[in-house]
């Protein structure tokens, strides 16, 4: 761990350049009339069009491919409350993704406030410059209403990835875990450990993939979410069931899925020997999971196992996510993510896991092959066609929703403007 922290450090101070991004023009300023063009008085032509037609400004400035990431630092991965700047790094991290999986730019914006009202209007008044914003390490419950009022006050897409992110992709991997077990969605037992933003976020979204509710047990700090249980928040209460299990071990013992957002260690091995035949774990705690993939493998050979972490198989990594469903909703200018594009982009993610995988993801994995299996549920990052099946399908879903300002008319064109778009990075 502490070779990691120094490589880390040193990753990220080093080059004599500190941080991970940086802003570089895409149109030259060689020459005096250059410079006339770019700046005074060149720019008066376009901001006179843009009043004329704001819908202009995705012509002539970088709105249409330009995304806000920004947090206030609340609730930055697995590390709490470290204030705004702190969070700096994970938001220049994100900007990083964003631009070599997606191409899209990134302007991270770190803001010093908790207050929920006063944080949703510094970020509204944020909104012209950006063709969608990317909300990232705010806690909950506030994030909720956060990513709902902005929703209702900005004419671009808001997603909070913190929520939808792990769900989307969790729920890709639920899809091929069921098919790969013989179940059927609306048949499961599923247990959700953690009642964060990302957990209520995953339950719902597994309710949308067909799981029925009733057959979802939510646990918070204070264990299963039950009704009349007093105190809940509006989320936790929408998930409360009449059941008289009300502590981890309880809830466990007969489900076929335990999805953790949660803490180290809280499934022991002898909670998940009682769970259902072909057991599906979703140790999500990060970086040390709810249950280690050596305990889990050990306790149950019938096992499928995910986590967040890139040196076991099925990560769940929020990368597979917001890059293309950015990617997707800006290239048909959506005015917002609805529910039906982030389903179409776990049915996409899950669609790709079961196609062969090429040489390039092998050799960007150290030469591990991949094939659909119990290790094999979910896309890796690094696998190309990601892109072509997650941006076409949210963007397809926008169009279908009637979101879309630009609908696209050729979707094959789409599709390959896309991959000639990625091929420097792959080269």
């Amino acid at each position: 761990m502490k070779d990691l922290e120094k490589k880390a450090l040193e990753y990220h101070s080093r080059g004599g350049v500190p941080g991970k991004v940086s802003v570089v023009p895409t149109k030259p300023c060689l020459t005096a009339e250059d410079l006339a063009l770019a700046y005074t008085p060149g720019v008066a032509e376009p901001v006179v069009k843009i009043q004329a037609n704001p819908s202009d400004a995705y012509r002539y400035t970088a709105k249409g491919n330009l995304v806000a990431v920004i947090s206030n630092g609340t609730a930055i991965l697995g590390l709490g409350d470290r204030g705004a700047l702190a969070s700096k790094p994970v938001m220049e991290g994100k900007g990083v993704l964003f631009k070599r999986f997606a191409d899209i730019d990134v302007f991270d914006i770190e803001i010093d406030e908790k207050d929920p009202a006063r944080l949703v209007d510094i970020i509204a008044s944020l909104s012209p410059t950006f063709g969608g914003i990317n909300l990232e390490d705010i806690k909950g419950p506030e994030c909720f209403c956060i990513e709902r009022e902005l929703i209702k006050r900005c004419s671009i897409p808001v997603f909070h990835d913190d929520q939808h992110g792990t769900a989307i992709i969790a729920t890709a991997g639920l899809m091929n875990a069921a098919e790969l077990t013989g179940r059927s969605l609306s048949g499961m037992h599923v247990v959700v450990n953690g009642a964060g933003a990302a957990g209520i976020s995953c339950a719902r979204m597994f309710v949308n993939a067909g799981v029925r509710k009733e057959n979802i047990l939510l646990l918070d700090s204070r264990g299963v979410v039950y009704s009349g249980r007093p105190n809940l928040t509006p989320e936790k209460a929408w998930f409360a069931v009449e059941t008289d299990k009300r502590t981890l071990a309880e809830a466990v013992d007969g489900a076929d899925v335990f999805m953790g957002l949660s803490v180290a260690g809280c499934l022991k091995p002898e909670m998940l020997r009682t769970m259902a035949s072909d057991p599906i774990v979703f140790a999500m705690a990060n970086p040390d999971p709810e249950i280690t993939y050596e305990e889990a493998t050990a306790a149950r050979s019938d096992v499928i196992m995910a986590t967040g972490r890139s040196d076991y198989p099925n990560q769940i990594n929020n990368v597979l996510g917001f890059p293309f469903i950015f990617r997707g909703a800006l290239d048909v200018r959506a005015s917002r993510i609805t529910e039906n594009m982030k389903m179409a982009a776990a049915k996409a993610l899950a669609e790709l896991a079961k196609e062969p995988v090429p040489e390039v993801v092998s050799r960007a994995y150290g030469g591990r092959s991949f094939s659909f299996g119990r290790d094999y549920i979910v896309p890796k990052p690094f696998d190309p066609r990601v892109i072509e099946y997650e941006a076409v399908a949210v963007a397809q879903a926008a169009v279908e929703d009637g979101v879309a300002a630009s609908p696209v008319t050729d979707w094959e064109a789409y599709r390959k403007s896309l991959s000639e778009r990625m091929a420097k990075y792959w080269a």
